[in-house]
């Protein structure tokens, strides 16, 4: 056997494994038992984690029933809420992929992603919250820039869903999801920005102690996972916008569905909530006050 037959082979293994994942892909995303199979698991996912986030708040309130809605109250209601949407659209997701208008499509899909960066941007607030006052500056914008900022999503998807339910044009759609994909970049650079300076503030926090470790590697494994799934959040959605292959959201995209949903939302909630388990001090706290 010639030297460039033998250098042929691992070419044709390769070939040849290609074409059979190929093909596996096309069968798995065309089997109606796959499609059922992953979309229930991905129900079951999202209802586990609204179950955990319900489970903690009630914790939180037996804890501290004195205080009104916390921002660790709001936090773990938004989580709750978010994970519960999502675990009723995926286990209906026959109906929910195919309803019409497209438009009513849309926005019982893209809502809880919209729910999603409100509440966890609410943990950019609090923490800019607590930089702002350890450095002496003035808190009172934080807020309001918060919501804000939240409004001015909100409506702009507003006027998208509004526009597409009169007209359904795929460029209107396109912009959707280009908008989708900032709103993920911005709340990326929120997390990168004030996660990043309470991390560096809370290092060069002169008194060593047991309190600073913990809530040291709280802040750094939080502002390190939302970053990351808010980032690929906006990269995979802005590559969809212009790759059908890779359109999410729908019925013969189970696999990739699956590997997205998992990555930038089940995952990182399941692993924040883990993070922020600790229930507050029954006595009043500086870094512990109600919503005003």
């Amino acid at each position: 056997m010639s030297d460039s037959s033998v250098m042929m082979i691992p070419v044709e293994i390769a070939g040849i494994f290609a074409t059979a994942m190929t093909n596996w892909w096309d069968d798995v995303n065309e089997s109606t038992q796959w499609q059922d199979g992953i979309f229930f698991a991905l129900c079951g996912a999202y209802a586990l984690v609204s179950l955990i986030a319900l489970v903690q708040l009630v914790r939180i309130q037996m804890r501290v029933p004195e205080y009104g809605w916390t921002t660790q109250k709001v936090f773990h209601l938004m989580n709750f809420v978010v994970n519960g949407v999502r675990a009723v659209l995926f286990g209906f997701h026959a109906q929910v992929f195919l309803l019409h208008p497209k438009a009513l499509c849309l926005i019982l899909l893209d809502l809880p992603g919209l729910l999603f960066f409100s509440a966890y941007t609410l943990l950019v607030l609090f923490w800019a919250e607590i930089y702002h006052q350890a450095r002496s500056l003035p808190t009172d914008k934080l807020r309001i820039t918060y919501i804000s900022v939240n409004v001015a999503v909100y409506l702009a998807q507003i006027g998208i869903w509004a526009y597409i339910w009169i007209n359904d044009n795929s460029t209107v759609e396109l912009v959707g999801k280009i908008f989708m994909a900032v709103v993920s970049f911005i709340a990326a650079l929120g997390f990168l920005l004030y996660g990043g300076r309470l991390f560096f503030m809370l290092r060069r926090f002169p008194i060593e102690s047991k309190g600073r470790r913990k809530k040291l590697h709280e802040v750094g494994s939080v502002t390190a996972i939302c970053f990351t799934c808010f980032l690929i959040r906006c990269i995979v959605v802005a590559v969809s916008a212009f790759d059908m292959d890779l359109t999410l959201d729908v019925l013969d995209h189970p696999v990739l569905n699956l590997i997205y949903y998992m990555v930038v939302e089940v995952l990182p909630s399941a692993l924040v909530l883990f993070i922020l388990r600790k229930l507050p001090p029954k006595r009043v706290s500086a870094q512990y006050h109600p919503i005003q």
